[in-house]
């Protein structure tokens, strides 16, 4: 993430949850290590959150189900010996941040509940926009609850019996049915992995905000690259984006759609029904996982998020020309919007900043000087690519504005004579209530200062952001998306929610 958005200091922005589900095709036992596997894809998706980790895995038997959780990175939470314990055929993983539920151990994911049929287990990523109604619903129906999260009002749901017609017998629940039940009170936002006895599912809520796909494990073959095309398949896995794949010698197969409920057995995956959004509005996936959430190499869409990211750049050059000498980027996100703005105006693009990865978690400090310097402490300017020469800093957004005034301080210090701020994506000016900690209206700069004002005040020379329809111009451009049906939400910009909030 940029400097102005990093988790690590007081004027971050942050996504949810990263989810990660594994299960082993053909013969059980599988001599697949499901659990390393969910492993290695938990750190792929370790930038969607840092504060706790967990996996649950089974060998297939609906009463038993293995679970480790820990604080902190995945890395770190987990032990060769804490997966040994998960030996499984199948399993489901969560990496967290919390929106709603506070930082406790016991809201780390995911959440495993006993029933009379079976153990359940369920893994969130998004935040319930109804979940005080559903709250209310939960414990008048005498359910007790463990913690405030709205990802463990999911799973009792799921545990209330289903309206009719289902199938349920004594010794068996419809699953399906259930889902679609907890679908109906449910209007958004989450994208699920639920596992019980041999099954996974795949879930997406109907507008699609939060991301989810699916992917084939490839059984090893030396050097050789398989075909598109190839039908071997060592297992099935399902991940909050496609990055995690490839660390796991997977290839994406396809996005769940929204409203999907996907079925994952040994023996291969169905499409059980796709719940329609109401009034035939369209899909809303969070156009801030084009920003900044996901990483660079992801698939959404049909395109790879860097090159969504490049495009930004391009239409920010069109939109807001400057002369300068040099092109850069605040690390990381940024980077490629400041090639595409590099690219489109025909300025060089130059790293400006030597990233310091050893700086250690800063914490929010009491003064503006101690933020200021907790930033610094993790970039040096690379003084020699700007010294005497006019600067154009690309970042990703400005929240707070609390950070981004040192860097143009330190960057004149250095030698820049001027300094131009471009920021790839346009004015925050709501909060958010599907997933993304953004702040109050009052704590959100763009409301205090329009763009010279803010530039004055951080001491820039100029600050331009992108607008919100060059921003959906520049997502959509590679997308594969039908535009009758597909969007993206844009309600933190434009104040525009993609359903009615209920307080």
């Amino acid at each position: 993430m940029s400097l102005e958005l990093n988790e690590e200091n007081s004027d971050a922005l942050r996504e949810a949850c990263g989810l990660f589900g594994c299960i082993a095709t053909g013969h059980w036992p599988t001599n697949l290590d499901v659990a390393h596997i969910i492993y290695l894809g938990l750190i792929a998706l370790q930038h969607r959150g840092q504060e706790s980790c967990g996996i649950v895995s089974s060998n297939g038997d609906k009463h038993i189900m293995r679970t480790h959780k820990g604080s902190g990175l995945v890395s770190h939470a987990f032990k060769e010996d804490d997966l040994a314990k998960l030996k499984g055929n199948l399993g489901i993983g969560h990496t967290r941040y919390s929106t709603l539920g506070g930082t406790e151990h016991l809201n780390t994911q995911p959440f495993v509940v006993n029933m009379k049929h079976a153990k359940l287990a369920l893994a969130h990523n998004g935040e319930l926009v109804n979940a005080s109604e559903l709250r209310r619903e939960i414990m008048g129906r005498g359910v007790g609850l463990s913690t405030e999260s709205d990802s463990e009002l999911m799973i009792q749901t799921l545990c209330l019996p289903p309206p009719e017609p289902n199938n349920e017998t004594e010794d068996s629940p419809d699953w399906v049915a259930r889902i679609q039940n907890l679908m109906r009170r449910t209007k958004t936002a989450y994208s699920l992995l639920i596992m019980s006895g041999d099954t996974i599912y795949a879930v997406r809520d109907p507008y699609g905000l939060r991301p989810l796909c699916v992917g084939k494990l490839i059984p090893p073959r030396g050097t050789k690259v398989l075909p598109d095309n190839d039908d071997e398949c060592d297992g099935y896995v399902v991940a909050s984006e496609s990055c995690a794949f490839p660390s796991v010698a997977g290839r994406l197969l396809r996005e769940v759609e929204p409203g999907e409920i996907l079925e994952i057995t040994k023996n291969g995956m169905r499409s059980i029904c796709i719940v329609p959004r109401q009034n035939d509005q369209k899909m809303s996936l969070c156009i801030f996982e084009y920003v900044y959430f996901a990483r660079p190499d992801t698939y959404m869409e049909g395109q790879m998020v860097y090159t969504a990211r490049m495009e930004c750049g391009r239409q920010l050059a069109r939109q807001s020309p400057v002369e300068a000498d040099v092109v850069s980027a605040v690390p990381e996100t940024s980077t490629p919007a400041a090639i595409g703005f590099a690219e489109e105006s025909g300025i060089a693009y130059r790293e400006i900043f030597s990233k310091n990865r050893y700086v250690g978690r800063s914490f929010i400090q009491p003064s503006t000087r101690l933020r200021q310097l907790a930033v610094l402490k993790k970039f040096g300017p690379l003084s020699e690519n700007f010294k005497d020469k006019r600067i154009v800093l690309i970042d990703d957004s400005i929240v707070r504005g609390t950070t981004i005034a040192a860097i143009i301080r330190m960057l004149r210090e250095a030698g820049a004579t001027e300094v131009h701020i471009r920021i790839a994506s346009p004015p925050l000016h709501f909060p958010c209530y599907m997933g993304i900690n953004i702040p109050t209206k009052e704590e959100l700069i763009a409301n205090k200062l329009n763009a010279d004002q803010l530039a004055e005040q951080i001491g820039a020379d100029s600050l331009v952001y992108l607008t919100v329809e060059n921003l959906e111009n520049a997502v959509r451009k590679h997308s594969n998306t039908d535009e009758k049906c597909g969007g993206h939400c844009t309600a933190c910009l434009t104040g525009i929610y993609p359903v009615e909030l209920e307080w």
